[in-house]
């Protein structure tokens, strides 16, 4: 979703031969076959299939197979995107060979060093030649760690051009009829970090939430592998077999999702991308997690952080379905012209 903007404006620019490289590290093939296909991106040009592994194999296996891509390609720029293993491990290999790297969501913080995405995205930001903003805290954040402003621009979210881009198709999605969903009368889940799901005491306490919401409300569950195998692991398959208004269903496509989230009552996650798409498109967010890297979906957004107590959580739910919620504001630069910011500063790089 953030490369698709980029990469496609690239491939316009008279200035830039943009190669496409795939390091597999979301692996399943029907997902992502699926997300290019949405999305309307070209077959990659490259694919590493660096599949699962722990944080260090994967990091490992990525530098390994980009490192004989940089050798061999000779690129003028790197880009990255966002904060996941491929993201460090292909600006260090970049690094180290002297290649320029581009930062694409540079500057975001949780300052929660137990969260590996935490680690990726400070490293990175530290190597990085170009390093491109989507929120003010950004800026801050980079200015405190002395990183020189010129390198640093503030050019907004291509999370949001990929919606923007999207929006319209996706509703030509039936995902709504399939599942004899109405508009406005649902709640969407996604749930994946290890925080939540591979944590007995909270996984449990979050399905607590379900059971009471899903009284109320249907509840429309696209569940990730990860927290498949841990219910699975703690015995807690009854507990969700109980709940006959909670609907699982296997991780969606971008276009189902999207189409989704904009129809959602209300929407409850512990994604950083879900925080932003929800605060653009007005539907409250309520964040399982104890912080946030983005903090403008709190301060002008649609977003609560609520952590992973029971009790926490469903406070949150009521203040939302209250309306406490509905005051919000678009953040400034979520216009859906982020890739094409970032392209003509590329542009002028090459002049």
């Amino acid at each position: 979703m953030k490369i698709a903007p980029i990469h496609r404006r690239m491939q316009a620019s008279e200035s830039i031969d943009p190669l496409l490289i795939h390091t597999g590290q979301h692996y399943d093939e029907k997902m992502s076959k699926t997300f290019f296909v949405e999305l309307e991106m070209p077959e990659p040009d490259l694919y590493l299939g660096v599949g699962s592994g722990t944080h260090a194999e994967q990091t490992a296996t990525v530098m390994i197979g980009l490192e004989k891509v940089f050798m061999k390609y000779k690129p003028d720029w790197v880009q990255v995107v966002g904060d996941v293993n491929s993201t460090i491990a292909a600006s260090l290999a970049a690094a180290k060979l002297h290649i320029p790297v581009s930062h694409v969501e540079s500057g975001l913080r949780s300052f929660d060093r137990t969260m590996p995405e935490e680690i990726n995205r400070i490293l990175t930001d530290s190597i990085s030649s170009l390093l491109f903003v989507t929120e003010k805290s950004g800026l801050d954040n980079l200015a405190k760690e002395g990183v020189s402003l010129d390198k640093v621009h503030f050019v907004g979210n291509v999370m949001i051009d990929s919606l923007v881009e999207h929006l319209k198709k996706a509703e030509q999605s039936t995902v709504m009829e399939e599942y004899n969903l109405q508009p406005q009368n649902f709640v969407l889940v996604t749930l994946h970090r290890p925080s939540n799901v591979d944590n007995h005491v909270n996984l449990s306490r979050i399905l607590d939430v379900f059971e009471h919401i899903q009284k109320r409300l249907p509840v429309f569950f696209p569940m990730h592998p990860r927290t498949r195998k841990m219910i699975e692991s703690f015995n807690l398959g009854d507990k969700v077999k109980k709940m006959s208004n909670l609907y699982i269903t296997e991780p969606l496509g971008y276009l189902p999702f999207l189409r989704l989230m904009s129809q959602a009552k209300i929407v409850l996650t512990d994604s950083g991308g879900i925080q932003e798409e929800t605060t653009f498109l007005g539907i409250p967010c309520l964040t399982l997690r104890e912080n946030t890297e983005r903090p403008v979906t709190i301060e002008l957004g649609t977003n609560q952080l609520v952590g992973s107590e029971t009790l926490a959580i469903l406070k949150g739910f009521e203040k939302a379905m209250n309306g406490k919620l509905d005051q919000h504001k678009i953040p400034p630069l979520w216009d859906g012209f982020a890739s094409k910011r970032i392209v003509e500063i590329f542009e002028k790089q090459e002049q």
